[in-house]
């Protein structure tokens, strides 16, 4: 039986290369985006102002991805900003994807950026699988005109440990027996799945290495973490056993959220701002044949502050309507009056959209009218545009999109003739 072969390919800077290959080709720019210190930031007034992406130079500044831009040009105040463009990342991730699966067809999308590849049974193909990942890496890098750095391993730890190693544009290779040489003395930060918190814990027991936690008795670990504490002993000795997989899993749930560009202090604005999440919840559900029986809301105060409650449906539903009911509801449970910053719809216990619904003799709700004229919309929006219907109640609220959360309109495309290109 072959040796497992896995890639894990990872774009260099996505976000930032992207546009800058995007702005070189295509818009005529002279200044190559990743020589400079620059980013990808979000609108400050929009309060979505922190950094998506960064160039290698900007990281000489000790920017890092999540903080925020006033917090960045403090850093270095002749930052190169630039807006995000969703849509142009997808179109990106789109070809790069395309490229990946000429080689093989078990290719699994991790992120928009990153993905792995099943090279196990291919060698007889492509022959040897390391030159064949030079290969892939120089394509991406001239035919599409951005950098991908490509990990080389018996499994899919070990390959994105390969991929982390120097950047950019580069092809590693992380086999069992390279554990001792290249990853043990590799600081246990490093590693994947440990963050912040599970690296002070560590660091409280003495253990600053993969390898000495690689060493490390796992009853201790156990005593300490729980289960989670055989995860990081296995992973520290490189072992995985997960398999790549080419068809993403089901979606055990839906939601979206969305920072409001202004504080919202009244009821009626709360509930505007539910609305348009479920609407966009509701259509996800329906896209998908499926419907919820778990709903949550979640709201962030403009301190900061954080709550959440949740409900179990009755029946499962995908009704624009009735999921936005239920989210009021539990609205009106927990508000305390305090400022909003932020609000989120969630949902569990996705089932098809065959489930049946209990009925209730003197229910007055025509549930299959409600469900039929959903589908009429999505079909409306779907041919002409996402703005081709929209509820009256948000013509009177036009600070508040009436289809809100996930990636906001103003982060899938970018009006480049308002920008001064150099």
């Amino acid at each position: 039986m072959a040796e497992p072969i896995i890639y894990h390919i990872d774009v260099n800077s996505a976000f930032l290369s992207w546009e800058a290959v995007f702005r070189l080709k295509f818009l005529g720019s002279s200044l190559d985006l990743r020589t400079v210190p620059s980013a990808v930031g979000g609108d400050v007034e929009q309060r979505h102002g922190i950094i998506l992406a960064k160039s290698i130079p900007a990281k000489s500044y000790h920017i890092k991805t999540g903080e925020s831009v006033p917090e960045a040009l403090q850093k270095c105040p002749f930052l190169q900003l630039v807006p995000p463009n969703y849509g142009l990342y997808e179109r990106c991730s789109k070809a790069f994807l395309g490229i990946l699966r000429e080689y093989t067809p078990s290719v699994e999308q991790y992120s928009i950026d990153e993905a792995y590849m099943d090279m196990t049974s291919l060698s007889a193909l492509h022959g040897d699988l390391v030159e064949t990942a030079e290969q892939i890496r120089g394509r991406i890098r001239d035919e599409l005109g951005f950098t991908v750095n490509i990990g080389v391993s018996s499994n899919k730890l070990l390959a994105k440990m390969a991929s982390d190693m120097r950047k950019p544009d580069m092809v590693h290779t992380l086999f069992p027996d390279e554990i001792r040489t290249k990853m043990w003395g590799l600081p246990v930060t490093d590693l994947f799945f440990v963050g912040r918190a599970t690296a002070g814990k560590l660091f409280k027991l003495g253990i600053h290495t993969i390898g000495e936690l690689a060493g490390t008795d796992p009853q201790l670990l156990r005593l300490h973490f729980k289960s989670y504490g055989d995860l990081l002993w296995n992973f520290a000795n490189g072992r995985d056993f997960s398999v790549v997989e080419s068809e993403r899993a089901p979606n055990k749930g839906y939601g979206n959220s969305t920072t409001i560009s202004f504080d919202v202090t009244d009821e009626r604005t709360a509930k505007i701002v539910l609305l348009a999440l479920a609407e966009t919840v509701g259509m996800r559900l329906r896209r998908d044949h499926v419907k919820i029986r778990v709903i949550s809301v979640s709201i962030r105060s403009w301190q900061l502050e954080y709550c959440s409650h949740q409900k179990v449906l009755s029946n499962p539903t995908n009704i624009t309507d009735e999921i936005w009911m239920a989210a009021c509801g539990l609205f009106d449970e927990m508000w305390d009056h305090v400022p909003i910053r932020h609000l989120g719809i969630h949902t569990g216990q996705a089932e098809s959209e065959s489930a049946c619904r209990q009925m209730v003799l003197f229910d007055p709700v025509d549930y299959q009218k409600l469900e039929d004229w959903d589908r009429t919309i999505d079909k409306i929006r779907g041919r002409y545009g996402l703005d081709a219907v929209k509820r009256s109640v948000f013509l009177a609220a036009p600070r508040i999109d009436h289809l809100s959360g996930g990636i906001s309109r103003e982060k899938r495309t970018v009006d480049y003739d308002k920008i001064q290109m150099k």
